[in-house]
């Protein structure tokens, strides 16, 4: 029996991977995010058990797998996106691991891959940037030393900042000494479900801009020189002359 974490994507059902949904499809439990994950990710399941774990405690999730696990069958552990990432499964695989209870992370798509295909961009050029910094905004949870937003802002390296729409003002504030006023930046709502919105604008526009929206959670805030590409160089990769790799 084994416990396998499934990314299900960002929320468009077919974005979910081959291997993902072909555990879905056949384990017997069924455990998912349901205020994130939608009820299409688990079409043509075969399961005799599917729960919806958004209003359960960790101890009564634990307590779901491992009665499966005493039954002998697979659960499909299904979170949003990639469960590697802000995924609260850490605290999952310690309760598994003091019980013995075997697990496999299956990877997903992540909101950042999904946001930069909805822009149609590259989050990484030459020249521009080579580093993507994929961050949270701090409310309740504290950052670590040194990963203050405004720590991170120094790199003006691509960034993507999770759980911060609510908090736009403050964290453009914290941004524009570091990218300058006219730096591009984007708020992603549910990306690739389909009532998807987008805003984009600068640093000295983008707070009013979403002001002018309902957007007030689940977006992804992306910002760098990235996203407006033009003007910038070419990458040597099909050069002329060079060694062509992909």
């Amino acid at each position: 029996m084994t416990v396998f974490f499934i990314g299900a994507g960002p929320g468009d059902p077919e974005l979910i991977t081959v291997k993902g949904q072909r555990l879905v499809r056949h384990c017997p439990v069924i455990l998912y995010a349901g205020s994130l994950v939608p009820p299409a990710v688990l079409a043509g399941h075969a399961a005799h058990q599917v729960v919806d774990t958004a209003p359960l405690t960790l101890d009564e999730i634990v307590a779901l797998l491992a009665a499966a696990h005493a039954r002998g069958e697979d659960v499909a552990r299904v979170h949003s996106g990639d469960p590697s990432l802000y995924g609260a499964i850490g605290e999952q695989i310690r309760r598994l691991r003091a019980l013995r209870i075997p697990y496999e992370i299956v990877p997903g798509v992540t909101a950042t891959a999904a946001s930069a295909a909805a822009l149609g961009c590259e989050l990484t050029l030459p020249g521009i940037s080579q580093t993507l910094i994929l961050t949270r905004y701090a409310t309740r949870t504290a950052m670590p030393e040194g990963e203050a937003l405004a720590d991170l802002a120094r790199h003006r390296a691509t960034m993507a900042i999770h759980l911060g729409v609510r908090h736009l003002a403050a964290i453009v504030e914290v941004l524009r000494p570091h990218y300058g006023d006219d730096c591009p930046i984007a708020v992603i709502y549910r990306a690739s479900w389909p009532d998807e919105a987008r805003v984009t604008g600068t640093l000295a526009d983008i707070v009013s801009k979403v002001e002018s929206t309902d957007i007030e959670r689940t977006a992804l805030i992306l910002v760098g020189d990235v996203l407006a590409a033009e003007g910038f160089a070419d990458s040597t990769l099909y050069a002329k002359g060079g060694a062509k790799k992909g």
